[in-house]
């Protein structure tokens, strides 16, 4: 930026948070908890599995990233569905109720479906509240929080319970919790960021989406949002090379890289602005 012009994140007052992958490492923290949950289950001698299950979960825990390719799947089906969800056209469902049956799915089409009860299965799914924040969280959103200048904001399509939970849980100190479940719509809806402007009482251009991709950051920009893009581990869909990653240099109004602080770099950033 040249000397005298005015960074377009000037005039923001309030931040909105993509929270998987951004926020928090749902990679780690799923792919961890699954091959624990197997481990115990292929321990117990209490544990009713025919030979076949038995044999697939033993082959999937000795695979390296086994259960990495699966949790990734988990991931990717969750995707899939708030992508195809219509507001008007289909029944509300939340994200806890998806990555329930996507489990159940999931297990079955890898050829496991008898390695968990019923009420295993809906202890499992619940791990997406029990996911570890990035390691920069939650003291960048103390400092963010510090002095008043913005409100932060989560925006997800994760239902409000689960991302009270993740607040929670990660002692990460969001002031206002907004989810696809709010304005009964799911991201890349536009319903979901002019919703999160409204509920802030603040105009689209006064909101910075904060996100880990670049993908969601491209719909709040089609609304007006400014943008920070935070690079996180094996989280951009956008291959370098893609023509699309280049461009975003161009319109992206903060670009912070995985090695430079993530949200710590992002108040310290915002508080140059205000001095």
């Amino acid at each position: 930026m040249s000397p005298g012009t005015v960074s377009p994140l000037a005039e923001v007052k309030g931040l909105t948070f993509d929270v998987f992958g951004t926020v928090v490492d749902w990679r780690g923290s799923i792919t961890e908890e699954l091959a624990l949950r197997a481990h115990r289950k292929l321990a117990s001698p209490d544990a009713l599995l025919d030979d076949a299950t038995r044999e697939r979960a033993r082959a999937l825990s000795a695979d390296g990233d086994g259960w990495g390719r699966f949790a990734h799947e988990w991931h990717e089906s969750y995707g899939a569905f708030t992508r195809s969800f219509e507001p008007g056209r289909d029944a509300w469902k939340t994200i806890d109720e998806h990555t329930r049956e996507s489990l159940a799915t999931l297990l079955e089409s890898w050829g496991l479906r008898g390695l968990y009860s019923d009420a295993e299965l809906d202890s499992l799914s619940l791990v997406w509240h029990r996911l570890r924040p990035w390691p920069d969280s939650a003291e960048g959103l103390t400092q963010l929080n510090t002095g008043g200048r913005v409100v932060t904001a989560t925006l997800s399509n994760g239902n409000v319970s689960l991302l009270r939970d993740l607040d929670d849980f990660g002692g990460l100190g969001f002031q206002r919790l907004f989810s696809g479940e709010t304005f009964r719509a799911y991201k890349p809806n536009p319903a979901t960021y002019l919703g999160a402007a409204r509920e802030l009482g603040l105009e689209p251009r006064q909101v910075a989406m904060v996100a880990a991709h670049l993908e969601d950051l491209q719909s709040a920009r089609a609304c007006g949002l400014r943008t920070v893009y935070v690079e996180r581990p094996r989280e951009e869909a956008w291959a370098r090379g893609d023509e699309r990653y280049g461009r975003a240099r161009e319109w992206v109004d903060l670009w912070i890289a995985e090695d430079e602080g993530g949200f710590v770099t992002l108040a310290e950033q915002l508080r140059e602005l205000a001095s």
